[in-house]
C-alpha cells in the first residue's frame, strides 16, 4: 500500500524566502506521524501544498497515492483538515455549522443526520449541539473543528496545531480524541511546535527548521538520539518529608530533590504520569498548588541534532 503522504525535495518559497526546502516526508498510513518545528519552521506552508491551496515551486507530491500540484477536489475528498487556530463563525449553532459542511461534501440529507450526531458524541459536544459557536470555549471549537474535519469520513486527517493556545485540560482532551481518530483506521498528521503533546499520541515523528528536514523517523528512534530527563515540578502546601520518600519509590522516578515548598521530580518516562504523581502526593498528606512538566524543549533537540550531524563540533 502507497503511504498516506510521500513528497520528494518539495521546496515552496515566497520571494527570495525558501519556507521549505528540498523536504522529503513520507507518513505511513494508519499512522499518527508529528510534524515537529518551532514557529516558522515550514509547517503550515507544507501543509498548505497537501491540500492544494499552494502549488509546490520544485520537487513532487503525492497524497493517497495521487499526485498534487494545486487544487484536486478528487484527492481532497478522501481527506480531512483542520487549519491552525480555526476560525468559525460565531453566529451558527455547532450543529448549523457541521450541516453546511456536509452539504459543499456532497452529503445527503439522511447522510448528514447521521453522522452530525455521532461526531458530535465523539468530540465531547452532545448536548450543546444547539448552542452558539460563540459560547463555546476555545478547547470546544477546537473539538467542532475536528468533528468538522471527520465529517466526510477521510482516509487522512491533517490537523495543524490542534493544542495551540488550550488550557492543559484542553489538550489532554484534543490528545485522547486524536487517539480515538486513529483507532478508526485513519492516519492522523499532527503538526505542532509542542514536542512533549507530540510524544503522548505520534508512532512517528518529523522534525522541521527553516524549511529543512531534520530528522524522520520513528518517535522510539527520535526519543534514543534525545538526553536529560523530563522534570516534573510541583508545589505542595502542608510539606513533609512522607511525601517526598512516597513519591521516590514510585517506579518512575529517578531522582527527587526539594526548593522551599516544591518538588523536582526527575522521570525515567516520558509518558505522562501527572495522574500518579498526585494521587501519591494527596495520599500523603500533600495538597498540590500547581504542577508542571518540563521535558526538553524543541531547540534543546534541535542542537543535539545539529551537533551530532557536525561531528560533536557546535558553531
Amino acid at each position: 500500500m502507497e503511504p498516506a503522504i510521500e513528497t520528494s525535495s518539495l521546496t515552496k518559497r515566497y520571494g527570495s524566502l525558501t519556507a521549505v526546502n528540498k523536504l522529503n516526508l513520507k507518513v505511513e498510513r494508519n499512522t499518527i506521524h508529528g510534524f515537529l518545528g518551532p514557529n516558522g519552521a515550514g509547517k503550515t506552508t507544507t501543509i498548505k501544498v497537501l491540500v492544494g491551496l499552494l502549488n509546490p515551486d520544485e520537487g513532487t507530491v503525492k497524497v493517497l497515492g495521487q499526485e498534487v500540484h494545486g487544487d484536486r477536489p478528487d484527492v481532497r475528498l478522501r481527506m480531512g483538515y483542520m487549519p491552525e487556530l480555526p476560525k468559525l463563525p460565531k453566529y451558527l449553532k455547532g450543529w448549523e455549522l457541521l450541516d453546511i459542511y456536509g452539504r459543499m461534501y456532497g452529503m445527503a440529507e439522511q447522510e448528514r443526520k447521521e453522522q452530525i450526531p455521532k461526531l458530535l458524541e465523539m468530540v465531547g459536544l452532545k448536548g450543546r449541539e444547539k448552542d452558539f459557536i460563540g459560547k463555546y470555549s476555545k478547547g470546544m471549537q477546537q473539538r467542532l473543528g475536528i468533528a468538522q474535519a471527520l465529517l466526510n469520513e477521510p482516509e487522512l486527517v491533517i490537523l495543524d496545531e490542534p493544542s495551540l493556545g488550550l488550557d492543559p485540560v484542553g489538550m489532554v482532551e484534543v490528545r485522547e480524541l486524536v487517539k480515538e481518530i486513529a483507532k478508526e483506521g485513519v492516519t492522523v498528521f499532527v503538526s505542532s511546535h509542542l514536542l512533549f503533546e507530540v510524544e503522548q499520541i505520534c508512532s512517528h515523528v518529523t522534525i522541521i527548521h527553516r524549511g529543512v528536514s531534520l530528522v524522520s523517523d520513528t518517535l522510539q528512534n527520535i526519543s534514543n538520539k534525545l538526553s536529560g530527563p523530563t522534570i516534573l515540578q510541583v508545589e505542595v502546601a502542608k510539606f513533609s518529608d512522607a511525601i517526598v520518600g512516597s513519591v521516590k519509590k514510585l517506579p518512575f522516578v529517578s531522582n527527587v530533590s526539594q526548593e522551599g515548598d516544591k518538588l523536582i521530580i526527575e522521570l525515567k518516562t516520558r509518558d505522562d504520569v501527572r495522574s500518579q504523581v498526585s494521587q501519591e502526593i494527596t495520599k500523603s498528606g500533600g495538597v498540590i498548588v500547581s504542577m508542571s512538566l518540563k521535558g526538553q524543549t524543541l531547540e534543546e533537540v534541535f542542537m543535539q541534532l545539529i551537533t551530532k550531524s557536525q561531528g560533536g563540533k557546535q558553531e
